[in-house]
C-alpha cells in the first residue's frame, strides 16, 4: 500500500530533526522502498503501522532502523571514476611534495557508507605510491549508520558488489575469498579508522585534512545546512587540502573560500 500524506509528513520530519536532510514531496517512493522492509523485519504489516509505532516510541531502536534506512546512500567500488584517476596522476604525486617534509597525510571520507569508497582510496594509495608505507597516514572514514560501519570494518562484498566497477587485478590483490563472498585483506583494512558521525551534530577531533570525500551528501540538504558544514570542513583542513563532492554539488555560492579547480579529468575544490 503506498505511503499516506500524513505518514509521509512524519517521516519527512523525523528525517530532517534527526538528519538534516530534506525529503521533498515527490519522494514518496524512496520512503516506500526503503521503509517497507523496515517494517517487515519489525513484524509490521506496513509503512502504516511502522509510522504508528515510531510515534509511539520516537526515541526507540525502531527510529535509528528508520534513521539509517532513509540516510543509506548508493555507492560502488571506483563510483564516478574520475576523482579517483584525478587522485592517482595529479594530487598524490603534488601532496607528496608538499607535505615530503613532515612526511603525514589526513585523509576523510565522509557518508562513507558500504565502506567501497574509502577502500577505493586506499587501493588507489597503494597502488601509487608504495613510498606511503614510511608515511604517517591517517585515514578516517565515518557515516550515520551502526550497521554500514559495521559492515565497512568487516569489509565483506557480495559477488554481485566486487563486479560493480572492481579492477581484477584490484580484486586479486587486495581481497580473500570467503565462501561466496569476498573480504579486503586486513592490512588494507587496517589503514582506515572507522566512525560513527552524524554531520549536523558533533564532530570528533580530527587531524588537519589533506583530501576530503564527501560526495553525493550535499545535495540531500538545505542551503543553511550546506553553508554549516562547508564551513566546518574548511576549518578541518589543511591549507592546500583537496575537497572533493559529488557531479551535482558545488560550493559556489555556498562558501567562497574554496576554488574550484581542474585535476586531470576531474574538479575539485581547493582552499
Amino acid at each position: 500500500m503506498p505511503i499516506s500524506s500524513p505518514d509521509f509528513s512524519f517521516i519527512q520530519t523525523l528525517v530532517r530533526e534527526r538528519s538534516a536532510i530534506v525529503l521533498e514531496p515527490g519522494k514518496e517512493y524512496l520512503a516506500e522502498s526503503r521503509l517497507a522492509p523496515v517494517a517487515r523485519s519489525a513484524g509490521l504489516g506496513g509503512i502504516g503501522e511502522l509510522v504508528a509505532r515510531l510515534r509511539q516510541e520516537p526515541r526507540g531502536q525502531l527510529t535509528e532502523k528508520v534513521i539509517e534506512a532513509m540516510t543509506t546512500n548508493e555507492t560502488s567500488f571506483f563510483r564516478d571514476v574520475h576523482p579517483f584517476e584525478a587522485l592517482r596522476t595529479n594530487l598524490l604525486p603534488e601532496l607528496m611534495k608538499a607535505r615530503g617534509k613532515e612526511r603525514t597525510l589526513n585523509v576523510w571520507c565522509a557518508a562513507s557508507s558500504s565502506g567501497q569508497e574509502p577502500y577505493t582510496i586506499a587501493m588507489i594509495m597503494r597502488e601509487s605510491i608504495p613510498a606511503l608505507v614510511e608515511w604517517r597516514l591517517r585515514f578516517i572514514a565515518t557515516d550515520i549508520s551502526q550497521e554500514m560501519l559495521r559492515r565497512s570494518r568487516d569489509g565483506i562484498y557480495s559477488q554481485l558488489e566486487v563486479n560493480r566497477g572492481l579492477p581484477a587485478k584490484y580484486l586479486v590483490k587486495y581481497f580473500e575469498k570467503r565462501g561466496t563472498d569476498w573480504q579486503i585483506k586486513a592490512d588494507l583494512r587496517s589503514m582506515i579508522e572507522f566512525k560513527e558521525l552524524n554531520l549536523i551534530q558533533g564532530w570528533p577531533a580530527m587531524p588537519p585534512l589533506d583530501i576530503v570525500f564527501i560526495r553525493n551528501v550535499l545535495i540531500y540538504f538545505d542551503l543553511p545546512t550546506k553553508r554549516t558544514i562547508l564551513g566546518r570542513i574548511r576549518q578541518a583542513m589543511h591549507p592546500g587540502g583537496y575537497l572533493f563532492l559529488g557531479g551535482a554539488e558545488t560550493t559556489l555560492s555556498i562558501d567562497e573560500n574554496f576554488k574550484r579547480e581542474q585535476a586531470g579529468p576531474s574538479w575539485c575544490y581547493r582552499l
